[in-house]
């Protein structure tokens, strides 16, 4: 590679510049992210438990919240421990494979996550506006397959992008960032990247801007739908409850995502990448639990009958 180009460095590990340079602001974010990867790490295994536990549960929109709270829990797994250790370190550096790695897994369960928020759209739909053929249309192999679509379609877009962007000459090994994230790693390559950012917008519309679609439009179906329920009106809150919860995620989601991916290559920053990276990195999957959970009484009362069956043992 190096005979190819004379400025081109061969790259054995790269520095993270981190998100600041001051000890006592990183100190205090260090606090802060390790506070919220814990809530993240109880919040969604408790999930998963509750889901797993109680036959109640056992039905497609909880198999959906326990697929994501897995996704949530493996991103935030594979993410934020790294993070944590170089907010408290003075050089942070990370292997070269293990920052192809780290691209690889965000963007592969960011990918998942995307396409899963999706599917639970879809559910919703069925739900509310097909309730008598719900379970006969959402049966057990449809779950399942639309599970392992989202998985598969998100790591089959990661295995390519970052495929692309490593085999990019690289000039430098200093990423203007806490994490490898693409289009940070894309400003090290030592030739025009025109041709990655088309292929970073095309990605990001099919992963970001079709389920984001998808999602719009069950619920404008879901909305029309409950108005025109002529029944008490507890019935058409008790509908957007159920969907309320999901909607708050989707816009955390989706919101932070095109933010990042999707704007205008003049108004990107790479400051502003970075700012924006913690919100989908650290805070959404700790926020989607609580929401989930703090949101649905079902999940509440599962909640309330496990804590009884511990405390009776004792």
């Amino acid at each position: 590679m190096g005979q190819e180009n004379k400025t081109q460095t061969w790259v054995s590990e790269f520095i993270l510049l981190g998100l600041s340079s001051d000890w006592k602001t990183e100190v205090f974010l260090f606090v802060l992210v390790l506070t919220m990867y814990l809530v993240t790490l109880v919040a969604n295994v408790l999930i998963l438990l509750l889901i797993g536990l109680d036959n109640r549960l056992h039905n497609p929109m909880y198999f959906f919240l326990s697929v994501l709270s897995f996704v949530d829990l493996s991103y935030s797994i594979s993410f934020v421990p790294q993070m944590l250790a170089h907010l408290l370190s003075a050089r942070k550096s990370i292997p070269f494979y293990s920052c192809v790695l780290q691209l690889y897994i965000s963007l592969a369960l960011g990918g998942s996550e995307f396409f899963l928020l999706g599917a639970m759209a879809y559910d919703r739909y069925v739900a509310v506006c097909h309730p008598l053929r719900y379970t006969v249309i959402m049966h057990g192999r449809l779950c399942l397959g639309l599970a392992a679509g989202c998985l598969g379609a998100g790591f089959t877009n990661s295995l390519m992008e970052t495929f692309i962007t490593f085999r990019l000459p690289l000039c430098h090994n200093v990423i203007n960032h806490f994490a490898c994230e693409i289009l940070a790693v894309l400003r090290l390559a030592c030739v025009d990247i025109s041709f990655n950012k088309v292929l970073v917008a095309i990605s990001g519309f099919l992963v970001i801007m079709l389920p984001c679609f998808l999602v719009l439009f069950s619920y404008i179906r879901i909305i029309a739908a409950v108005l025109n329920i002529r029944s008490a009106q507890g019935r058409r809150c008790k509908a957007f409850e159920t969907c309320a919860s999901h909607l708050t995620v989707v816009s955390l989601c989706f919101g932070t995502a095109i933010f990042t991916y999707l704007r205008p290559t003049a108004g990107s920053s790479a400051e502003q990448e970075k700012m924006a990276t913690p919100f989908y990195a650290v805070v959404t999957p700790m926020l989607n639990p609580l929401i989930y959970s703090l949101r649905n009484k079902e999940v509440m009362r599962a909640l309330r009958r496990l804590l009884g069956k511990f405390t009776e043992k004792r």
